[in-house]
């Protein structure tokens, strides 16, 4: 193809597109646009537009055409063990209705658990501006488990927004962290949390919801439906999000020791959209 200069219909086309753009950015910004739910979790207004109740389970390694795949998009494992492709038995099984993860360690020695993502490598799945998400799941014990259920936002072009609705720290067994973080590209890193000391008086390894409600002015956390924690929403997150769900292990296993094996399950994984907030808007890569 040839590189021709763009005509002057064009030009002008792309300059009111770029303007028009522009001014939605900062309207946002400035006006906290959007729709402000408050902390209540209000059902009544809210629309289910995610379900998985692992009833069966529709995923592969990287996709596409799934509704999961089973390792970040970017290709990012983390952690002390490797995040496997699925497999007959390892490392997803589906028992009545529940997702079990497992962390095991293989004959050769090394770490190996699951992840899933909503989305693949294309950024096709599920994805979503604002809304509630939530997973109901146990979690299993140990000083090296590090379970967690995220929300990345799909265009990670110059940062990577990130919500941490549960990260689990097994030597931290008084409860979990919750947190908001936008790393960009060159270096800068943005971050705000809170440890929500919900445990002992609840049981971690029975099952408990984990929630996340985000508009364009908050970020609420929720343990069992319940707000704990809010924070302001960097303009960074104004856009949709994918979830993600793991068990993850920590780095050194022999300073944080890992029960072999270990399991995570989950019953549900689901999300809603605000009924008084516009479609959601779809971002292509």
């Amino acid at each position: 193809m040839h590189n021709l200069p763009p005509s002057p219909t064009a030009c002008i086309r792309d300059a009111i597109a770029g303007a028009t753009l522009l001014l939605a950015t900062l309207s946002a910004s400035a006006n906290e646009a959007g729709p402000d739910t408050g902390d209540a979790l209000d059902f009544e207004r809210m629309t289910l537009s995610f379900d998985e109740p692992f009833d069966t389970l529709d995923v592969s390694a990287w996709g596409p055409g799934t509704r999961w795949i089973a390792h970040t998009p970017w290709s990012g494992d983390f952690g002390g063990a490797r995040f496997s492709n699925p497999k007959e038995g390892f490392p997803f099984t589906l028992l009545n209705g529940v997702l079990r993860i497992e962390a095991r360690r293989t004959s050769t020695g090394v770490w190996a658990s699951g992840l899933l993502a909503s989305v693949d490598t294309k950024g096709r799945g599920f994805k979503q501006q604002y809304g509630y998400f939530e997973m109901r799941a146990r979690l299993p014990l140990g000083d090296g488990v590090w379970p967690a259920f995220w929300l990345i936002g799909i265009d990670r072009s110059k940062y990577t927004a990130e919500i941490d609705v549960l990260e689990y720290y097994g030597y931290k067994p008084d409860g979990y962290s919750a947190s908001v973080h936008v790393w960009h590209r060159d270096g800068r890193h943005h971050s705000d949390f809170d440890r929500i000391k919900v445990f002992p008086e609840n049981d971690p390894e029975e099952f408990n919801t984990y929630g996340v409600k985000v508009d364009a002015q908050f970020i609420r956390m929720y343990f069992n439906r319940k707000l704990m924690w809010k924070t302001k929403t960097p303009p960074e997150a104004r856009q949709p999000m994918f979830m993600l769900l793991n068990l993850a292990l920590k780095e050194n296993t022999r300073t944080f020791p890992v029960p072999n094996p270990s399991f995570m399950y989950v019953d549900y994984v689901k999300a809603f959209r605000l009924d008084d907030q516009t479609a959601p808007l779809q971002v292509k890569k």
